[in-house]
C-alpha cells in the first residue's frame, strides 16, 4: 500500500506522552542536559516507554557526521565529547533505578575511534554504581575501526546491537556515508572477539524494499552469527526526508516474525512500531533462556 499523501493507517497511531515514568525522564532532559534516541529520532512509542520508565540514552551529543535521509537525529558539525557525559548517564540509570539500560550515539566519523572509548567510560561508570544493570549498547559502524570495536567489547557490554537499516540497494539514496558489507562485518566481528556477548540488529520497511531483498538481508545476519532482531515501519519524519513507499499491515510484521524465528533468529520484535530498544529488555531476557 503507497502512500504519497502521507496518510498513515489506523493501526500507527499512538497515545499521548503522560504519567509519572514520562515526566521524570523528560525532567532528565531538561535538567541534566541528557540526549534520549527516543526524542532525538522522534520515536513512535516514547510515551509507552517513558511512562514505564525505560528510554534510550544517546551520548556523544546531537549533532551526526552523516545526516541519513531517513533519520530525524541533526546533523552538522559536533561538539567535541562531554568528558563528564558518562558519569551523567550513569547517574540517571541509578537514580531512575533501570534494570536493563540501552545507550546508542549519533555517528562521529570526526573522532579517530568513532567515539568508542566514551561507551567504554560510560559502561564503566555504570558497573561502579549500578551494577545489576544490564548495558545494552547501539553502536554506529565505527569506520570499520576494528581496534575501537574491541575497545567496546573488552568494557564489557551484556548486548551490542547494529542496524543495518535496509537492503543493500537501497544504502546509496538511505544511508549516504555507510556500507552495508561494513555494518555486517562489524557484527561478525564482535561474534568472533567476544562470542559471549549477544548481537542484534534491525530494518525499517517501507522504503521500497522486495521481501526476496529482505530475506537476503536476514541470511546474511545469521551468517554473521547475529540472532537478535527487530522489524519496524519506516515514518518519515519530515517532508525533507525520504517518502514513506508502503504501510506493511501488522500481519505482514507477524508473518515475517515468524519467517525470520524460522530461519534461525533466537527472538525477533516484529511490528509497525517497533524500534531498535523496543521491548530491550524482554529481548534480553527472551535469548538468554
Amino acid at each position: 500500500m503507497t502512500d504519497p499523501a502521507g496518510r498513515k493507517p489506523d493501526w500507527l497511531k499512538v497515545k499521548m506522552p503522560g504519567g509519572d515514568g514520562y515526566r521524570r525522564i523528560d525532567r532528565y532532559h531538561r535538567q541534566m542536559g541528557l540526549n534520549t534516541v527516543c526524542r532525538s529520532a522522534a520515536c513512535p512509542n516514547q510515551a509507552e516507554c517513558w511512562a514505564q520508565g525505560t528510554a534510550t540514552f544517546m551520548i556523544l551529543g546531537d549533532r551526526c557526521t552523516r545526516g541519513c535521509a531517513f533519520c530525524n537525529v541533526i546533523g552538522g558539525e559536533p561538539l567535541p565529547p562531554d568528558p563528564l557525559e558518562a558519569q551523567k548517564v550513569a547517574d540517571a540509570i541509578a537514580e531512575l533505578k533501570l534494570t536493563h539500560a540501552v545507550v546508542t550515539s549519533v555517528t562521529r566519523d570526526d573522532l579517530p575511534d568513532g567515539g568508542a572509548a566514551q561507551f567504554a567510560a560510560l559502561i564503566a561508570a555504570v558497573r561502579a554504581i549500578a551494577p545489576d544493570c544490564r548495558i545494552e549498547l547501539l553502536i554506529p559502524d565505527l569506520a570499520g575501526n576494528t581496534d575501537a570495536l574491541k575497545t567496546i567489547l573488552d568494557a564489557g557490554p551484556d548486548i551490542l546491537g547494529h542496524n543495518l537499516e535496509t537492503v543493500p540497494r537501497l544504502y546509496a539514496q538511505a544511508r549516504q556515508g555507510a556500507d552495508y558489507r561494513r555494518s555486517l562485518d562489524l557484527l561478525a566481528a564482535t561474534a568472533q572477539i567476544a562470542p559471549q556477548i549477544p548481537t542484534k540488529s534491525g530494518l525499517m520497511l517501507g522504503l521500497g524494499e522486495e521481501d526476496t531483498e529482505i530475506e537476503a538481508v536476514l541470511a546474511d545476519l545469521l551468517e554473521a552469527n547475529c540472532r537478535l532482531l527487530t522489524l519496524g515501519q519506516y515514518l518519515r519524519p519530515t517532508r525533507q526526508h525520504l517518502p514513506v513507499m508502503r504501510y506493511p499491515t501488522p500481519a505482514e510484521f507477524d508473518a515475517w516474525r515468524d519467517k525470520a524465528l524460522a530461519m534461525g533468529f533466537s527472538h525477533v520484535e516484529s511490528g509497525p512500531l517497533v524500534r531498535s530498544s523496543y521491548h530491550a529488555r524482554e529481548q534480553f531476557e527472551s535469548s538468554s533462556g
